[in-house]
C-alpha cells in the first residue's frame, strides 16, 4: 500500500510503498479516506513536543476518517472517525491507504458529512467544543470571547457558543481579515490582536469591545490570554489549550480572587470514550446541518509532503487534508 512516511524529524513525509498492517488482537483495519494534517502532528514531528523524539520513520496523521475492513466491534463498511497516537508513542497513524486502530478507540460515523470535511473539523472540533461545554461550563446567556477566531478551534468556538446558547459571541485574532470571518460565524465583535503588544494596552482595547466576558475559549496563551483574563466577569472562566502566542501568561491575584474567577487547562487526552462519541455525533449533526462548517484544502496522498509544507507555512485557508 501508499503511506506517508515521515523518516527524519524536521522534515516533511514522503509517499512510499509499505506492507500492508496486519491488526492484532483489539484492534482493527481501516481504510482511510482522510486525514489532517494538524498543529499536532507538525509538533510530533519536529521533535521537540513533550512526548519526546518519535521513532522514525513512521506514518504521521493523528487522526482520520474511514471505512472499517476488520473489526470486532463494528461491521465492514461502517464509517468511522478515529484518533491515533502517532508521534506521540510508537507506531503508525492514519496517513496512509490502510490503518491499524484500536477498536475501542474508533467512533461510528453516520456518513451524513464529507469525510475530508469531517477530518478537518476532527480533534479540533472536538476540543473547542468540550473545552467550552464540559471544561468552560457554557450555559445559555454567558458572553463567551473566543481566542485565535481564525482558526480551526477558533472557528468551530464561535460557532459552538453561539449554537449552546451564548448571549455574545467575540473573536480576537492577529490575522488580516480575521474580523470579516468572524463575523460571517456570528461574531458580534471583534479584537484585532497585533504583534508585540502589551497586556494593559490590549485589555483595554478588549474591554472596549467585549465589556465583560463569562467564559474565555483559550488556544493562544501568551499576552492574548493575560489580557482576556483583566476581562472575566465575576465567576468567569479561562479554559486554556494551547500556546501558540506564547508559554505562559500572567494574572492578577487579587483579580482571580476577588471574583472567584478561573483559569482551567483543557486536553482532548482527559475525554472519555463516551464524551469523544458524543462530541463527535453532535458535530457530525451540526455539520450535516450547515451549522458548522471550517475551511480545508485537499490533497492526494502522492502530494503528502506538498500538503505538509503548505500547512507548516501558514499557506493553506483552514486545514490541508491528505486524501488516500
Amino acid at each position: 500500500m501508499r503511506a506517508a512516511h515521515l523518516h527524519a524529524c524536521g522534515e516533511p513525509p514522503r509517499a512510499v510503498d509499505v506492507a500492508d498492517p496486519v491488526p492484532g488482537d483489539g484492534q482493527a483495519l481501516v481504510a482511510v479516506t482522510a486525514a489532517p494534517i494538524t498543529p499536532l502532528d507538525l509538533l510530533c514531528a519536529s521533535g521537540t513536543s513533550y512526548f519526546g523524539e518519535p521513532a522514525t520513520p513512521y506514518v504521521p496523521g493523528v487522526q482520520g476518517v474511514g471505512t472499517v475492513l476488520e473489526s470486532t466491534s463494528y461491521a465492514v463498511g461502517t464509517r468511522v472517525w478515529f484518533p491515533t497516537s502517532a508521534g506521540m508513542a510508537p507506531g503508525d497513524g492514519a496517513m496512509a491507504e490502510r490503518a491499524v486502530v484500536a477498536d475501542d478507540e474508533l467512533v461510528p460515523l453516520t456518513g451524513s458529512v464529507d469525510d475530508v470535511h469531517l477530518a478537518a473539523l476532527g480533534l479540533s472540533a472536538i476540543a473547542a467544543w468540550t473545552a467550552l461545554t464540559l471544561s468552560g461550563g457554557l450555559t445559555p446567556g454567558d458572553r463567551v470571547l473566543v481566542l485565535g477566531s481564525s482558526g480551526i478551534v477558533g472557528r468551530v468556538g464561535l460557532q459552538a457558543a453561539r449554537l449552546h446558547g451564548a448571549a455574545a459571541v467575540f473573536g480576537a485574532a492577529l490575522e488580516p481579515g480575521a474580523g470579516d470571518e468572524a463575523t460571517a460565524l456570528g461574531a458580534d465583535g471583534f479584537v484585532q490582536l497585533r504583534r508585540d503588544e502589551d497586556v494593559a494596552s490590549l485589555a483595554r482595547r478588549m474591554r472596549d469591545v467585549v465589556g465583560e466576558v463569562d467564559l474565555v475559549l483559550d488556544p493562544l496563551c501568551g499576552v492574548p490570554a493575560s489580557a482576556a483574563l483583566l476581562c472575566l466577569a465575576p465567576r468567569g472562566r479561562l479554559v486554556n489549550l494551547g500556546g501558540s502566542a506564547g508559554d505562559a501568561a500572567t494574572f492578577s491575584s487579587a483579580h482571580l480572587r476577588s471574583g472567584a474567577r478561573r483559569v482551567i487547562g483543557y486536553t482532548n487526552n482527559d475525554l472519555s470514550a463516551a464524551e469523544r462519541h458524543a462530541a463527535m455525533a453532535a458535530i457530525e449533526e451540526h455539520a450535516a446541518a450547515g451549522r458548522l462548517s471550517v475551511p480545508y484544502e485537499v490533497f492526494p496522498l502522492d502530494r503528502a509532503d506538498e500538503a505538509w509544507a503548505h500547512q507548516q507555512r501558514g499557506e493553506v485557508r483552514g486545514r490541508a487534508v491528505v486524501a488516500p
